[in-house]
């Protein structure tokens, strides 16, 4: 995009816009070292396919992911040996195992961000949970509110099956949120697991490979808040305008199945082309008849959720970005692999540490920039956002 060479600067908040005003995260308590997963995914799978161990072996370093967590672990295979056979159905065991793990990660990960928030929980008004990795009535959402100890009267909301855009779509959501109910605060939490995809592999499905090669679980959790108390409340990032859209006639590209074998889930090989083809436009969108209308790409700061190491790359290529513009995408895809719609909160966290290093050292930081994500659908997810971090 073309402008007149000035950066851009504005230096008053705009009152009665949402704010991010606290980060966390959570984990499983098994850490996946990807030089090691090849050879116990087969062993404890049974499978002694040779060319098929060669394809997860390459695939794996083609990822650039080094580390994950994962809830599965040798004593679930133990308990439950059916998960590793082909063709049982599982998806009780499965569903079982998950929305206990989802929900226990999610309470994690919403207490790290209240305590680094510095309020206490009863401050919450309303709760947005995200979640692909569920399915039970009542939802996760009043599981999570009831083991945060919050109050009855908060106001729930569930999203579900929203893949890797479903972080930035409950950021979105949670935005609305706190902008029109005033005085109230917002917690965004964000739990998944691969367990209820789970397999063993097959020479039919090869592309089962590229998740067990790329997806990590975990959680993640935001607090949002308008008008920060100050004093006491520290905005990490100002979100000014949130827009979503899908692409007709793409829902097979992210496609995903809940059966009696647990979610069947397949990525279409076309999917980096396609958001290639699409994110230009859709940036130039966000930021039309914005304060940031005219400004080059590379002038702002990008919080792009690391779909895989092609994604990142088509997007980079396309925008004509500096390399360092994706470092916080590349670096939490090489520490936490795909964690679906917590990634996007790993992202954020790791563009706070940018900030301040930079202002530590004196060195000037991009003062606005695009969070993005691309789910099923193919849905895309973009919300303008001004930096905050001191």
């Amino acid at each position: 995009m073309a402008n007149n060479g000035d950066s851009i600067k504005i230096t008053n908040s705009v009152s009665g816009n949402a704010t991010i005003l606290a980060l966390g995260k959570a984990f499983p308590q098994q850490l996946v070292m990807q030089d090691y997963l090849v050879d116990g995914f087969f062993k404890s799978t049974n499978c002694t396919d040779h060319e098929l161990k060669q394809k997860l072996t390459r695939l794996c370093k083609t990822t650039t992911v080094k580390t994950r967590y994962v809830v599965m672990s040798e004593e679930i295979l133990k308990n439950y040996p059916e998960l590793a056979t082909e063709g049982l159905p599982t998806v009780k065991q499965r569903l079982d195992i998950s929305n206990k793990a989802v929900t226990q990660m999610a309470i994690d990960a919403s207490l790290s961000c209240v305590k680094v928030w510095g309020r206490p929980l009863s401050s919450i008004t309303h709760l947005v949970y995200v979640s692909s990795s569920e399915a039970r009535f009542p939802g996760g959402d009043l599981h999570l509110a009831r083991g945060l100890g919050l109050k009855p009267d908060v106001c729930r909301i569930m999203l579900a099956f929203t893949g890797c855009s479903g972080g930035v779509a409950g950021l979105r959501v949670a935005k609305d949120l706190a902008e029109n109910n005033p005085g109230s605060r917002v917690l965004l939490a964000t739990s998944e697991t691969t367990i209820v995809g789970f397999r063993p592999p097959s020479a039919q499905r090869p592309y089962d490979l590229v998740g067990v090669a790329l997806f990590g679980d975990g959680a993640g959790a935001i607090i949002l808040g308008a008008d920060p108390v100050p004093g006491v409340e520290k905005p990490l990032f100002e979100l000014t305008s949130a827009i979503q859209q899908y692409l007709p006639d793409t829902e097979k590209t992210i496609d995903g199945r809940l059966t009696e074998e647990g979610i069947k889930f397949q990525l279409g090989r076309e999917l980096p082309q396609v958001i290639e083809s699409h994110v230009e436009e859709f940036c130039k969108k966000m930021l039309k008849d914005t304060v940031c209308s005219g400004a080059e790409y590379n002038d702002l700061f990008w919080a792009v959720h690391p779909g895989g190491p092609a994604i990142l790359s088509k997007v980079e290529g396309r925008l004509q970005l500096k390399p360092d513009k994706l470092s916080a995408s590349r670096d939490a895809l090489r520490d936490f692999g795909n964690a679906s719609s917590n990634t996007i909160v790993y992202v954020l966290e790791n563009l706070v540490e940018e900030s301040k290093k930079k202002r530590e050292k004196g060195e000037e930081d991009s003062e606005w920039g695009l969070i993005l994500a691309f789910g099923p659908g193919i849905t895309f997810e973009g919300i303008l956002t001004r930096n905050l971090v001191c």
